[in-house]
């Protein structure tokens, strides 16, 4: 999605949903003239709702406020965007680590050694991510990676 207006992202995704004002309203506990102020720009969800939207489109609260800040993986350095975000075990969006890097846990404290998630493994696979464009991409991700 190209950068935008959060109250344009939030009348997009609410038409592509095929959902009234009414309809939306009703799913998040809120009045429709509420979802009218956000569409106009008057206001902004609050975080709460911010975050029953982002599970409801299933885009992240980044993209849902027009994405101001660009993303990167905090383990590989890959650019994120809703397909390659993480998500929590609940589903929700992670927007720290790339969806290759984090799998069912936070990483640990120390960014050096692989850490180990409840199942016993590993949370990080920078070095697996796949490329796309050839072999450059990996190989660039696998000399910023220090989870190897």
């Amino acid at each position: 999605m190209i950068a935008m207006e959060a109250k344009d992202v939030l009348l997009k995704l609410r038409t592509e949903h095929g959902l009234s004002q009414d309809a939306l309203a009703e799913k998040l506990f809120v009045t429709r003239q509420a979802v009218s102020r956000w569409e106009r720009g008057d206001t902004l969800p609050n975080t709460e709702t911010l975050k029953l939207l982002s599970k409801l489109y299933d885009v992240s609260i980044n993209t849902l406020l027009g994405s101001p800040r660009t993303l990167i993986c905090q383990c590989c350095g890959m650019p994120l965007d809703d397909t390659t975000i993480s998500r929590e075990p609940g589903g929700a969006f992670n927007e720290d680590y790339c969806k290759w890097c984090y799998t069912d846990a936070p990483p640990t404290a120390s960014a050096n050694t692989p850490a180990e998630s409840s199942r016993g493994k590993p949370r990080f696979f920078c070095s697996l991510i796949p490329c796309s464009a050839g072999s450059c991409l990996t190989e660039v991700y696998r000399r910023l990676c220090t989870h190897d």
